[in-house]
């Protein structure tokens, strides 16, 4: 099994049909800890397929920032007023 990282992944999407689709997709991966911010446990293999996926959904003009957050890191990662968006989920995703 390969090793899982922690992502944070933002977008700034300017065309509400293009920000719903990149929300869908996103929505599938992980979790969503503000409006157009997620976070995301996943291999190499799946953050590139991810941000292959989103490439397709998105326009030059739109933003996209994925940010790698290793484990130390994310240990030391405060959240503000929603301290349980930042705790790990017991629900994993299998991408085959």
């Amino acid at each position: 099994m390969a090793d899982k990282n922690w992502y944070v992944i933002s977008y700034d999407i300017t065309d509400q049909k293009r920000w719903k689709k990149v929300y869908r997709r996103l929505n599938g991966y992980g979790r969503r800890l503000q409006y157009s911010i997620f976070r995301c446990r996943l291999t190499k293999i799946e953050v590139e397929k991810l941000r292959w996926e989103l490439e397709k959904d998105m326009s030059i003009d739109d933003k996209l920032l994925i940010l790698n957050i290793c484990e130390r890191c994310e240990n030391k990662t405060v959240s503000l007023n929603r301290p349980e968006s930042w705790t790990q989920e017991n629900k994993t995703f299998d991408f085959a």
